[in-house]
């Protein structure tokens, strides 16, 4: 186990979760990522916290939910990291953990290359005050609108909150992402319509090769054209999966496009929308699956009114 590895781990559980010794740590594992966990074990053993390790079997989608026991660790415990695969942001699970007084951070598709690389590196600071300041304009709008290579997508966020991932979860009840920056918000369900050019990369895909083309009615994607088109769709399934379910933009300017969802949508210059999933951040869909899928450098209107061009804010 490497030293370098631990010490990186303690300053995350110590500065981004507030972790102090005698209080409880949940590390949530499964197998593909248990050597980052074991790190973070040690991590939270040495800075005195009653520190459990669950390991999981795999998930086989993002939205899945954990063994029953697993979920009740997570919401008996003061603070939980999840180091996973795929995500367990947008489950009941997280939710209730956070409800019951859990600072929890989610680290889904984590490499260890971005255990000390990219996004992880940002002054969270910086990243929160942004963050932060873009939730709180997302709160006070009711259309979105986003252009890009002549193409549009239009939807509704009329009484919807915004969120913020800032990377700092220090208080009961915060939970986000690590690495972490971004605002995001749940679209009202079946007003969205026209067309997004994904190009940056998409959640259990990877980044893309070529972009691909969706076209939304009614807040539901009815058509994926271009080379990954066809295994978006499969991924999503045919119910509610396809359900319009987020809109992000990222704050990190230290993050990249790896291929790994969880950094990309944090990139500066990019937002993600994302399908399936809504019910854990103030919409009402729960179908067992959230695919994000990352734009680079987009055109985004609010009520009419520009404040992101090619990626850069301008209001």
């Amino acid at each position: 186990m490497s030293e370098t590895r631990i010490e990186t781990a303690r300053n995350l559980l110590r500065d981004c979760l507030g972790v102090q010794a005698g209080e409880s740590l949940v590390v949530v594992a499964d197998d593909s990522r248990r050597d980052l966990a074991d790190s973070l074990y040690e991590a939270g053993r040495r800075l005195g916290a009653e520190t459990v390790l669950a390991v999981m079997g795999e998930r086989s989608r993002s939205g899945e939910e954990p063994p029953a026991a697993v979920a009740d660790a997570m919401a008996a415990a003061a603070a939980v990291v999840c180091v996973t695969r795929h995500s367990l942001t947008h489950t009941q699970a997280r939710k209730r953990a956070a409800a019951a007084g859990a600072r929890v951070a989610t680290m889904p598709g984590i490499t260890e290359d971005m255990f000390s690389q990219g996004a992880i590196t940002a002054d969270y600071g910086r990243v929160r005050e942004l963050t932060e300041r873009v939730t709180a304009r997302l709160s006070d709008v009711s259309e979105v609108r986003v252009e890009k290579n002549g193409r549009s997508l239009s939807f509704s966020v009329a009484g919807r909150d915004g969120v913020p991932s800032t990377g700092l979860y220090l208080n009961p009840g915060e939970s986000g992402n690590l690495p972490s920056g971004e605002a995001y918000i749940a679209p009202v369900e079946g007003r969205g319509g026209g067309e997004i050019l994904v190009d940056g990369s998409i959640a259990g895909i990877g980044a893309l090769e070529a972009p691909v083309l969706l076209r939304i009615e009614d807040g539901r994607l009815v058509a994926a054209e271009g080379l990954e088109g066809a295994r978006l769709l499969e991924i999503l399934g045919g119910g509610e999966g396809r359900t319009l379910a987020e809109f992000g933009i990222g704050t990190n300017d230290k993050a990249r496009i790896t291929g790994v969802v969880l950094e990309d949508e944090k990139v500066y210059g990019t937002i993600h929308i994302a399908f399936g999933s809504n019910h854990t951040f103030g919409g009402t869909v729960d179908a067992g699956v959230h695919i994000d899928c990352v734009v680079k450098e987009p055109d985004v209107y609010f009520d009419g009114k520009p404040v992101i061009r090619a990626g850069e804010w301008i209001d």
